[in-house]
């Protein structure tokens, strides 16, 4: 075997060597994959606004957009509706819809919670739900990217945080957003035509057309000027009295 052919070998299992080690690191699970845990109350992406509604009965579902977004929030510390049983250690929650199912959770937890700091959060979280791969800091936000799901964690009001999002919906939002932009950009934008207006010679004052104060103005006192402006430029000004 010649130089050429060893180092091609060498190189070939180091890339592999690193390909394994990057595998190692990076998280492969999918939402299909996620176990449903008690740290998000009931709720897990896929659910859908019924199934969403057996789980909360007094919840509210927004409006759906034109992006196909609806979003909606719960509050178990300010409803007395809800058994906050279900809810422990939990201070506000907020769901987002796209096309009809559940793409973000997002949960706001005391500061009596049981993971008390960031880190604590995501060992805790890492462990329910068989999290591996490394958490990038952005800010004050960890963050874990997946297959097709990110997780989020940051302290907010002295608790916890956590937010897990479809990534694949987001980026459909994502395009849908842009596409509308660009149709937006792309559509001219039209101007009215201009309002001709009648001036009183005798006054040097202008009015609309349809102006109740012509009335009382005779034919041979008036003169039309295609604009506003072209009135103003002769020497009128606007009059008072028009609705």
């Amino acid at each position: 075997m010649n130089c050429r052919r060893i180092l091609a070998v060498f190189i070939l299992v180091l890339s592999c060597v690193a390909y394994s080690a990057a595998q190692e690191n990076s998280c492969q699970l999918r939402i299909a994959d996620l176990p449903t845990i008690t740290e998000l109350s009931g709720f897990r992406l896929g659910m859908t606004p019924d199934q969403v509604k057996a789980r909360v009965p007094q919840v509210k579902i927004g409006h759906t957009d034109g992006f196909g977004v609806a979003k909606t929030s719960i509050s178990p510390d300010y409803d007395d509706r809800i058994d906050k049983t279900n809810f422990v250690g939990v201070r506000t929650i907020s769901l987002d819809f796209f096309d009809g199912t559940l793409n973000s959770i997002w949960i706001g937890f005391q500061n009596s919670f049981k993971w008390k700091t960031a880190d604590e959060f995501i060992s805790g979280i890492s462990q329910e739900l068989n999290l591996k791969g490394e958490w990038v800091t952005k800010g004050r936000t960890r963050q874990l990217t997946c297959t097709d799901f990110q997780l989020s964690v940051s302290m907010i009001g002295g608790g916890p945080s956590f937010r897990i999002v479809d990534m694949t919906a987001d980026s459909q939002i994502a395009e849908r957003r842009q596409a509308k932009a660009d149709a937006d950009e792309a559509t001219p934008e039209t101007t009215p035509p201009p309002s001709p207006v009648v001036g009183v010679i005798s006054q040097k004052v202008f009015y609309p057309v349809d102006c109740p104060a012509l009335k009382a103005v005779p034919e041979k006192n008036r003169v039309t000027f295609a604009t506003s402006a072209e009135a103003e430029k002769a020497g009128y000004k606007q009059g008072g009295g028009c609705p």
